[in-house]
């Protein structure tokens, strides 16, 4: 079985130990994986994937394996993944499409909160004069008074 992450690509890394001596010895340096399994909502069924703890921490971060699917990097992605993630597309493709999800609009304002209160502000505050270059910098710090003895 190759010691690669599923989800990030992590591999092994090779180099050298060096003793001492100065002697110097080929070694490898595995990555932390461990076999785990999610459970898919969308496409109601489970799978078990090879993942380096990094990738564990990550999915926890982003709230589930359908979201880290979602924001990986393609190139990273094993081909088992690759699928996975186009099932789950797919699927979420044909829910909006059916409306089950809501309109269009407000998939957009959902995923950009900060582009719908930015759209909520008066034109007038968005219109406000800026000062002067000069003005907007930084004081210069004062002179450095030396004590005299």
């Amino acid at each position: 079985m190759a010691q690669v992450c599923e989800l990030t690509g992590k591999r092994p890394a090779y180099g050298n130990k060096v003793s001492h001596s100065n002697i110097k010895t080929r070694t490898r340096w595995m990555p932390n994986l461990r076999k785990k399994k999610f459970e898919i909502p969308e496409l109601k069924q489970t799978i078990a994937i090879l993942l380096s703890s990094r990738a564990i921490r990550t999915i926890d971060k982003l709230g589930g394996i359908t979201q880290a699917l979602m924001h990986a990097k393609e190139s990273a992605l094993s081909e088992r993944l690759l699928q996975v993630r186009n099932k789950v597309y797919k699927t979420r493709v044909k829910q909006t499409a059916a409306g089950k999800t809501g309109t269009a609009a407000a998939a957009k304002a959902a995923a950009a909160p900060h582009q719908a209160e930015a759209a909520a502000k008066p034109a007038a505050a968005a219109s406000k004069p800026r000062k002067p270059a000069a003005a907007r910098k930084a004081k210069a710090p004062a002179a450095r008074k030396t004590k005299k003895a």
